[in-house]
């Protein structure tokens, strides 16, 4: 497992994290904490590029305006993947798989991670259901597949 040495600060009695893909400090909450330590894998562990992964991405469904998480890219700049992080304290209900859903509607992407820092899950896009991975898989391997 990685070795995220995360550069922390405090600001007016609260914790802030400083985000390399934002390149800023962000408030420290618990949905962050699990955002950082899971990115980092990923780059770390998995090979997933860091200039490949965009943080709080704006996408448009319909006519409404949404944020997510995470979005995984290939070297096309395609969308490869989408992630949504909750803090360790939410279940990762299919509520959570429904938010994916909708985000997929917009993006068609053929994979999407979902992590609340104690449960992590890999699934794989099919037609009309999706297909739980037993592991994340290398970025190799996601881009191998699409």
């Amino acid at each position: 497992m990685n070795h995220f040495s995360p550069d922390i600060e405090q600001r007016n009695g609260k914790d802030y994290i400083f985000c390399t893909w934002r390149r800023k400090y962000v408030r420290l909450t618990p949905e962050e904490w699990v955002r950082q330590q899971f990115l980092h894998t990923l780059v770390e562990d998995f090979g997933y590029p860091h200039s490949l992964i965009a943080v709080e991405a704006a996408i448009t469904v319909g006519e409404v305006n949404k944020r997510c998480d995470a979005i995984v890219y290939n070297s096309a700049l395609q969308p490869l993947c989408i992630v949504e992080f909750k803090a360790p304290t939410v279940k990762l209900t299919q509520k959570v798989f429904d938010q994916v859903a909708v985000y997929n509607r917009r993006l068609g992407v053929r994979y999407f991670f979902l992590s609340n820092g104690n449960v992590h899950c890999a699934c794989r896009v099919l037609e009309d259901a999706y297909e739980q991975l037993p592991d994340i898989p290398l970025y190799s391997h996601l881009c191998q597949t699409t």
